[in-house]
């Protein structure tokens, strides 16, 4: 069986694996464009699961105070996160939009028809 303490010590590897990983994902998210944020959001959620499998039998008193700061600066760098990837979202809707308002306008310019693309027309 697992001792509290080394229980601890992997909780407090975990949490300081998904800082780095929020830290990393906020400074770059809209700033680099080579940042993978797929990848990262796989590792976010590998932090996640690992401290839900790591504390799923543990009562709320049996969680190292320790951890409490820990975890509300965490909370904070998640709100931050979301609100960055939402931010994020909406700007690949946007493009998303522009393309293909632009590809419908090319399609209507009058220079080309669908009549003109029929195969049974040839």
């Amino acid at each position: 069986m697992e001792t509290a303490a080394s229980s601890d010590v992997r909780i407090q590897n975990v949490l300081g694996r998904l800082e780095m990983i929020l830290d990393n994902e906020n400074t770059r998210i809209g700033v680099d464009p080579n940042f993978d944020l797929k990848t990262s959001n796989a590792r976010k959620s590998r932090c996640l699961y690992e401290l839900t499998m790591l504390q799923r039998d543990a009562s709320p008193d049996e969680v190292s105070p320790a951890f409490a700061s820990q975890t509300r600066h965490i909370k904070t760098k998640l709100m931050t996160n979301s609100q960055k990837v939402n931010a994020h979202m909406e700007a690949c809707r946007s493009v998303v939009d522009l393309l293909k308002t632009a590809v419908q306008e090319a399609d209507a310019d009058g220079i080309y028809t669908e009549q003109q693309f029929r195969y049974g027309d040839f």
